[in-house]
């Protein structure tokens, strides 16, 4: 989440190995999250985090990495500052793509930015969301929230296929993924994976838990 330590924690997850950071831009009713992430924004909006400030971190972050930079927030908050106006200054602040959770596909398409899927989604919408996506896929794993959970889940295999079977896009799966060893076992259907919460929480012991953290999620992707 964008605050005051994001370009140090950026900096350590560089350095274990992270391919692509997402930031989160913090909004005040994230229906997509669950409760780590949620607090982490709640924490960044009462520390003063608005989508200026926000634009600000983003670009002070990516002076000091070289890691592809994502934005990650809600539509209303796009609404609010507007469309042009925030992907105009996402891309001047560094951002390389932007990642908008409850936009549908045909909602503002001539934003570019990573399409989200999840296994409630039809062939067709996967389809358009193929077509239309920034760079890469993100498939949603659960029809639920962001967060730990025990397993990886089921849900993610015959995603996976049936993405496949409509697009050559790489595909990186989130949501549900915090361990090690569930990040071995979605790399080994998917291109990539997407870590939150678990890496929220190694970070609130500072930046080289974060480092670590995602240092052992690398070693198990590769």
């Amino acid at each position: 989440m964008a605050g005051p330590e994001t370009p140090e924690l950026a900096r350590a997850a560089e350095a274990g190995g992270a391919d692509l950071l997402e930031i989160g831009f913090p909004f005040s009713d994230p229906l997509a999250d669950g409760p780590v992430i949620r607090r982490a924004a709640e924490r960044a909006l009462a520390e003063g985090m608005r989508t200026a400030e926000c634009l600000e971190c983003l670009r002070a972050t990516g002076e000091q990495v070289a890691t592809p930079l994502v934005p990650m927030t809600y539509s209303s908050l796009l609404e609010a500052y507007g469309w042009e106006r925030f992907a105009s200054a996402a891309r001047d602040a560094g951002a390389t793509s932007l990642i908008v959770a409850d936009l549908p596909v045909d909602v503002h398409p001539e934003l570019r930015r990573v399409q989200l899927v999840a296994p409630t989604s039809t062939d067709d919408r996967i389809s358009v969301a193929a077509e239309r996506t920034d760079g890469w896929l993100y498939l949603v794993t659960v029809a639920g929230t962001t967060g730990a959970r025990a397993e990886l889940s089921p849900a993610l295999a015959p995603l996976v296929e049936r993405t496949r079977a409509l697009t050559d896009v790489p595909l990186y799966a989130g949501f549900g993924i915090s361990t090690p060893a569930q990040a071995a076992a979605a790399g080994e259907l998917a291109d990539g994976v997407v870590v939150g919460s678990a890496a929220l929480v190694a970070a609130e012991d500072g930046a080289a838990a974060l480092e670590r953290f995602v240092a052992q999620l690398r070693a198990a992707l590769d």
